[in-house]
Formats: C-alpha cells, sequence, structure tokens
C-alpha cells in the first residue's frame, strides 16, 4: 500500500469535510451572534449532547469501526451477501434507535437532573432544555443511518459524497434559526427551539443525501430474510466490548456537564465554541485519515496480505502528523484571532472571545494525539481486538474524571479542555504501545526520521508565529482583520512546507500540493 493510494482516499475526504465544516462554522457564527454564551445556549448544547452520546456509539463509534471490515469481507463474499447485510442491519438500527429515541422523548426531565442538575433552579431554563430534548431525539436514527449508509459507500471506495452529508446537517441547521426564530417569536415560543428542530431536521437530511447512491450501487432495499445471520452476530459481538467504553464515556461526559454547567453562565457555550473550532482539522484531517485507513488496511488484512495493511497503516500514521501539526500551530498561537473574527459580533462578546481561545489553546495542543486516536481505534476493530480501544478509553476516561474533579474548582472551566487533551493522549500512547506488540513493529515505525522532520518544522513555524507574525490586530477594521488573519495562517502553512522541503520531503509535500490542486480543479 503507498502512500498515494492512503492520500487519495484521505484527500476526497477531506476536501467534502472541509466544506461541511466550513458550513458548520457558519451554523457556529450565527448560533453565537443570535443566542451568545448564555443560558439558552447553554440549554441547547446539554439537550443535545445526550441523543449526541448515543450518536457517538451507533454512528462513530463502535457500529461503524466493527461494521467497515464485515461489510468489506461480506462483499468480498457476494454482493447479495453484503446487500442482505446492509438492509438487515438498516432494519435492526431503525428499531434500536427508534425505541431510544422514544425513550429520550418519555424520560426528558429526569435526564436533564442527571446531565445539568443546576438546571433546577432555573424553571425556565429547565424546561427549555427538556423540550428541546424532545425535539432532537429523533436525530439518533436518522443519524445512525446515515453513518450505515456511510460505511457502505466507503467500503465501495465512494468517500465524497457521504463525507459531504453533513454539510446538509449544517445548512438545515442554518436555514432553522434565519427561517424559523422568527416565527417561533410570533407565536409565543422561545426562538433557541429553532436550534433544536434544524438539528433534528438536519440528521435526516444527512441519511438522504446518501440514499441515490445506496440505489446506483445496486444495493436496492429489501426485507432480509433472516436478520440474524452470522454477520449480524459478528458486528454485534464486535460492538459488545465498545458498550463498556461507552458506559464510561458516559460518566465522563456526564462529569464535565455537571462541572461545567456548575462553574460559570457561559462555560459550556465556551467549551463547545472552542471544541467546535479544534474539531475543523480533527474532521477534515484526522476523520478522513481514520476512514481511509480502515477502509484500506481492511481490505489488505482480510486478504491476509500482512505487509500491505502494515504498509498502509504507517503512511496513514505518517500523513496525520504531516496534516495536523500545522493546524496546531494556527489554533494554539492565533486562538484570540480566529475566535475573535468567527465569532465576536452580536450577543458573542469579548469576554466571551477571551475565555472561548482559553480553552482552544487548551484542546489544540493535543491534536496531533487525537489524530493518531482515530486511527488506531478502528485498526483494533479490524484485527478483531476490539477490547483494546475499550481498556484504553476507561483508563483514559478514569484519569480525566480525577483531573478534572480535582482540579476544576481551583483554575475553572479550562481544566475541563485540559484534561480532555490529556486524557486522549494517554489513549493514543497506549494503543500505540499495544499495536507495536500485535503487529511487531519496530520502534523506527513510530519514530522515523521523517516524524522528526514534521516535529522540527512545527517547533520553527510555532516560533515564527508568536514572534514576526504577530501584528495589531484587535484595533483594525473588521475587513483588515479578515485579511491578516488569512495571510497569518497562509504563511504558517507556506513556512511549514518550504521546511519540510529544504529538510528533504519534497515527495510527501509534492504529493500533499498536487492532490489537492487537482481535487479543487475537478470541483
Amino acid at each position: 500500500m503507498d502512500f498515494m493510494s492512503v492520500l487519495k482516499s484521505t484527500i476526497k475526504m477531506a476536501i467534502a469535510t472541509f466544506f461541511s465544516r466550513i458550513l458548520g462554522l457558519v451554523r457556529e457564527q450565527v448560533m453565537a451572534a443570535y443566542f451568545g454564551a448564555s443560558g439558552v445556549t447553554d440549554a441547547f448544547l446539554v439537550a443535545y449532547r445526550i441523543p449526541n452520546l448515543l450518536r457517538d456509539l451507533f454512528a462513530e463509534g463502535a457500529f461503524s469501526s466493527a461494521f467497515v471490515p464485515t461489510f468489506v469481507e461480506a462483499n468480498q463474499e457476494s454482493k447479495d451477501k453484503s446487500r442482505e447485510l446492509m438492509w438487515s442491519l438498516f432494519w435492526l438500527l431503525s428499531m434500536i434507535t427508534g425505541v431510544i429515541s422514544i425513550g429520550i422523548m418519555i424520560f426528558a426531565p429526569e435526564l436533564i437532573r442527571i446531565f445539568a442538575p443546576s438546571f433546577i433552579n432555573d424553571p425556565e431554563k429547565f424546561e427549555i432544555t427538556v423540550n428541546l430534548t424532545r425535539i432532537m431525539a429523533p436525530f439518533l436514527m436518522f443519524v445512525s443511518l446515515a453513518a450505515l449508509f456511510m460505511g457502505v459507500l466507503n467500503s465501495l471506495k465512494v468517500f465524497f459524497i457521504p463525507s459531504l452529508a453533513p454539510a446538509f446537517y449544517n445548512i438545515m441547521s442554518v436555514l432553522s434559526m434565519l427561517g424559523l426564530s422568527g416565527i417561533l417569536i410570533k407565536y409565543g415560543y422561545h426562538p433557541i427551539y429553532s436550534l433544536g428542530i434544524g438539528a433534528m431536521l438536519g440528521g435526516l437530511m444527512q441519511a438522504l443525501v446518501q440514499v441515490p447512491l445506496i440505489l446506483k450501487y445496486g444495493y436496492r432495499p429489501m426485507w432480509p430474510k433472516q436478520f440474524w445471520t452470522d454477520k449480524s452476530k459478528k458486528i454485534v459481538r464486535l460492538i459488545g466490548p465498545g458498550l463498556i467504553g461507552f458506559a464510561a464515556t458516559q460518566v465522563n461526559l456526564l462529569v464535565t456537564t455537571i462541572l461545567a454547567t456548575g462553574t460559570i453562565v457561559g462555560a459550556t457555550s465556551w467549551l463547545n465554541y472552542s471544541f467546535r473550532l479544534f474539531q475543523l482539522p480533527v474532521g477534515i484531517l484526522s476523520v478522513s485519515i481514520g476512514n481511509s485507513n480502515l477502509v484500506h488496511f481492511s481490505e489488505a488484512w482480510k486478504k491476509k496480505d500482512e505487509a500491505g495493511a502494515k504498509a498502509s497503516l504507517q503512511q496513514s500514521y505518517y500523513l496525520s502528523f504531516l496534516t495536523v501539526m500545522p493546524a496546531l500551530v494556527i489554533l494554539y498561537c492565533l486562538s484570540e484571532e480566529i475566535v475573535h473574527v468567527i465569532f465576536e459580533r452580536g450577543r458573542f462578546d469579548r469576554a466571551s472571545t477571551l475565555m472561548t481561545a482559553e480553552a482552544l489553546r487548551m484542546y489544540a495542543i493535543g491534536l496531533p494525539f487525537y489524530g493518531l486516536y482515530k486511527i488506531w481505534v478502528p485498526t483494533f476493530y479490524a484485527l478483531d481486538r476490539q477490547k483494546i480501544p475499550v481498556i484504553a478509553s476507561v483508563m483514559s476516561i478514569v484519569f480525566n474524571i480525577a483531573f478534572c474533579l480535582l482540579l476544576t474548582p481551583h483554575y475553572g472551566f479550562k481544566i475541563l479542555a485540559l484534561g480532555t487533551t490529556l486524557s486522549v493522549t494517554l489513549n493514543a500512547c497506549f494503543q500505540a504501545w499495544i499495536i507495536r506488540k500485535d503487529l511487531n513493529l519496530s520502534w523506527g515505525f513510530f519514530f522515523s526520521l521523517r516524524i522528526f522532520k514534521v516535529l522540527g518544522a512545527t517547533f520553527l513555524s510555532a516560533i515564527v508565529a508568536e514572534t514576526i507574525l504577530k501584528v495589531e490586530f484587535f484595533s483594525q477594521p473588521f475587513l483588515n482583520k479578515c485579511f491578516y488573519l488569512g495571510v497569518q495562517i497562509s504563511a504558517i502553512a507556506a513556512l511549514y512546507l518550504i521546511l519540510l522541503w529544504v529538510m528533504g520531503e519534497r515527495a510527501s509535500v509534492n504529493a500533499l500540493l498536487s492532490k489537492v490542486t487537482q481535487r479543487f480543479k475537478r470541483k
């Protein structure tokens, strides 16, 4: 498996995800302008977290990692078997997530008492949060089916449209805020409900836009002769250990939410806005690389091509560092400038900018480890070693909870961001240690000369960003700020690539620039 194969698949997903994430930033900008970092945005984020927690399992967690290798295996046997597997899981997922969604609607008040106990002291905020939870409950079912379709299409080497599908969630959210807020106010409802309606409809659209491709590739709807096939059982068996890690994740997020809502009004929103910015490179780069690696690694491993599987993993590992390190420099060194330009308007004031930027810096330093985490987890599922990510998850979450409980009362909400960074670092390092033993990898796999060149270019770029590239920024007119920020980001990226070129990584730089240029020309 050569570098270009992994890079080509990754760039297809990355460009599609780029458009989606940009629209996500637009969504966050509109939300910040309409509602700021206030009690009602805290209410929405708490309500959204409940179906989103379950989405992590069904859409982006254990299910996704377990499904793709099994579907690849079924498709290698025959298309009829893979088609039956897909639709058996479609109906099973629909029933399971549908029942859970109904349960969320029924028990919404009890869930909010658990996730945000401080809201009980504010009856209006509590009622808004409960109503938002009920509105968004079906989101779980829609986005889980969207993930199933995405897994099928990725397995068929179709990457662009599935990665673009989340853009429709962002479009629906923006349109709902712009179009429904006034209508809701007119009829006596709080405009924040427009966000809940947009999220629910966005999840539906995320699934529907992939259906034409599913039909195009011959996976027409069917009622399976047997739901509980050997392949279905295998997926459920692979998911099983993930439930333990998921339960641990729930406890972790529960503690984080309680601590955030108990610090200061707006803390949940500041953490959300900063995490959204952090998720921009994670979604565009790390998730794309991880998904690409899952397909290529699984295919090689199922064919008993151990050398090809290791080569795919190594190229993904290097590509992750190559692409996320300049993003780390940009997010850390330009945190205030980025938050100011993107969010500071309307109800989002200067104080919110400073708080959000502080949290963003804490998240940013964990970016390379988050990228590795996105590679290791699906790799272990392809190896039928799904217990390892679960053990790593539980271990890191226990650390995170202890860290946050101990230090948040003394240092405030930013510790919650730092705790997330330290826990994912611990998680990624533990999994790297295990995978080195399982695949008999040398230390040179992880600490090659190429990796040290990337780290060196990163360090030098950060020094320049903190010294030479700093300009008088906040007193400028808005358009000047946008121009200066664009120049600073471009200069950091260009300097990083030039340094790599000088250090001898010319093939990688050329390949990266060539593929990106080709994809944008085609669009």
